[in-house]
């Protein structure tokens, strides 16, 4: 009995920690992209991601720096073992506190601050300073590795070499290293799960282009994380399982002539997958030497493309991308990575056009602005007035989606309509102050727009009424929640529907009749842009029919390019959703630019909401 209770225990251990992963393995072979209905078997996520050239960058960066960062720290950290091993034990006491120092200070703190010395000393972010700051926060490990293993040694053994006519350096060899070897395995080991599992430092010092498998996963939460990722990561775990499973049984047995083949050939097989990470991830642009540096919403744009702009015109397309305009600002303002073109919502474009950090538009070298409807340039006029700064590249509304099995269709035509409590528990509500804090706002018929402090305490109040009957607060995962049937009503963005009803068909997607918020995410070139042409370029290219044709098919996401509203016109459902008439436009607003004080007045009731 008490044999079968360890065994049990043993099992429920395992399951707590490998039934996530196994959940994710099993999704990465579903042909949906939902993580909550399986649809059917299917390899097709694994082809896209061996197709994805940013996947296939964020692999390589990973694993080169982390083996880069992980060979220098070990080097550096075991020469200062050396050197305290040499010093009083009072300054070897002062040296190591110190080394603990970086171990307890919080990683947000390391990366922000090893950011400003970078800056502060002119130097570029980039691959190196990420390289740098890696090496960084590694030698700490590296030193409490190696450390111990020098404190078992006996000096006698190296004074008894040098005696027999050792030089010093044939003495450590032959010695010292030996002894101390399996301490650099182990710290250059713990140096490589640190950089390859890191994602806070590598945030803060990386320049364009410059993703980590991290990084890149972050970046995605705008349009949600696609099942790529889940097959890029079931290819990693079961890579890491059968190294150290052959590592592990092969070593047990074999000898040691064997052991150093058995490594060899393990060594020989990380070689292989890097060096075949980097064909896949390799520029297939043209030898002009022509770049262009693009900033953008994680999983904005269909990676496909960027392989076809680059055979088309020759430009090399370094990507990078951010979560939300707020991450991307700081940036742009401070001039810390240098980039040509950016896609930011409307609020941000004015806040940047504001503070003079764009360059205007030479539409005689975008000629395809032909292709975009004029409805969709006369609506970014709001916040780029003569469409001077900004040129769109998606729209959409956002509105209430709900399960028809649950709610019978036309039930919900207000946004107040979130407030019954026959609803209770099946609510989702966007986690975002300007999106929720505005559905509260048109609910009690004022503006998104609005500096009134006294409508901003009532929608904040609005909002803590209701606070009991949502099921949770959620941006990109309220779809899922809803094709899983653990809610039955969310706010969501109108090209998620499509999305949604791919693997759900009785959905229903509604404008309530306040009003409500639509956006707009533009195309625009920062003042401080170094290939201007370059820019104007990739903007043409964006516009082109087939290509907004082909990215309209990958995101889902309203395109005002002819070329879809064309495609999307026989079907006037669909047409209701992503172009809605003129009778909803003229009751929806875009978010506006509303200064600082308005800014805190968002905040401070946001603040009061939430706690």
């Amino acid at each position: 009995m008490k044999k079968l209770g360890k065994s049990i225990y043993l099992i429920l251990v395992l399951l707590f920690l490998y039934l996530p992963i196994l959940i994710l393995m099993f999704f990465s072979f579903n042909e949906s992209k939902s993580m909550s209905l399986w649809t059917g078997f299917s390899l097709k996520w694994y082809k896209e991601m061996l197709s994805n050239t940013m996947i296939m960058e964020a692999i390589w960066n990973t694993f080169t720096i982390a083996l880069a960062a992980a060979a220098i720290a070990t080097l550096i950290g075991t020469a200062a073992c050396i050197g305290i091993m040499a010093m009083k034990k009072r300054s070897e006491n002062v040296i190591m506190a110190l080394n603990n120092i970086p171990l307890l200070n919080a990683d947000i703190v390391t990366g922000i601050s090893l950011m400003m010395a970078f800056i502060a000393f002119g130097i570029s972010l980039s691959w190196g300073t990420v390289l740098l700051a890696h090496i960084t926060f590694s030698i700490p490990y590296v030193i409490l590795s190696v450390m111990p293993k020098f404190k078992q040694i006996s000096g006698n053994t190296y004074e008894a070499a040098l005696d027999l006519g050792a030089t010093p350096l044939y003495a450590f060899y032959k010695v010292v290293l030996p002894d101390i070897r399996p301490g650099i395995v182990s710290g250059f080991l713990l140096a490589f799960t640190m950089s390859v599992d890191d994602f806070v430092i590598t945030h803060f010092t990386r320049g364009a282009g410059i993703n980590t498998i991290s990084t890149l996963i972050y970046s995605q939460v705008k349009v949600g994380i696609r099942p790529t990722l889940f097959a890029l990561s079931t290819v990693i775990f079961v890579t890491v399982l059968l190294v150290l499973t052959t590592s592990n049984v092969a070593s047990a047995k074999a000898g040691g002539k064997t052991k150093k083949r058995i490594m060899a050939v393990l060594t020989a097989l990380v070689i292989c997958l890097l060096c075949g990470t980097l064909y896949l991830s390799g520029s297939t642009g043209g030898n002009t030497g022509k770049e262009v540096h693009v900033y953008a919403f994680g999983d904005y744009i269909d990676p496909a493309l960027i392989k076809e702009f680059e055979q088309e015109t020759g430009i090399s397309v370094v990507m990078d991308t951010f979560d939300t305009a707020e991450e991307m600002y700081p940036v742009i303002k401070n001039g810390s990575v240098n980039y040509d073109v950016i896609c930011v919502s409307d609020y941000m474009i004015e806040k940047l056009i504001s503070e003079d950090l764009l360059a205007e538009v030479d539409y005689s070298s975008i000629p395809n602005i032909s292709n975009l409807e004029k409805k969709y340039l006369q609506l970014a006029e709001s916040f780029d007035s003569g469409n001077k700064y900004a040129v769109p590249h998606t729209w959409g509304t956002l509105g209430i989606l709900y399960d028809t099995d649950k709610i019978p269709e036309g039930e919900i035509t207000s946004w107040n309509d979130l407030w019954k409590t026959e609803y209770a528990g099946r609510i989702v509500m966007p986690d975002s102050m300007r999106d929720t804090m505005g559905i509260a706002l048109k609910a009690k018929g004022y503006s998104l727009n609005t500096v009134s402090e006294a409508e901003l305490s009532e929608a904040a109040a609005y909002l803590t009424e209701q606070k009991s009957l949502v099921y949770k607060y959620a941006n990109d995962s309220a779809r899922d929640m809803i094709l899983g049937g653990s809610a039955d009503i969310a706010v969501i963005w109108n090209g998620e529907v499509l999305y949604c009803r791919e693997e759900k068909e009785n959905l229903a997607y509604v404008v309530p009749k306040e009003g409500s918020e639509y956006f707009t995410d533009a195309w625009a070139i920062p003042k401080a842009a170094k290939n201007r042409d370059s820019a104007h370029a990739w903007i043409n290219f964006m516009l082109e029919k087939e290509t907004a044709m082909i990215n309209f098919d990958y995101l889902t996401y309203s395109i005002p390019n002819i070329s879809v509203i064309d495609s999307v016109k026989g079907d006037s459902d669909k047409m209701d959703i992503l172009f809605p008439d003129e009778i909803v436009l003229k009751q929806c607003e875009s978010l506006r630019n509303l200064g600082a004080e308005a800014d805190d007045l968002f905040t401070k009731y946001w603040k009061k909401f939430k706690s």
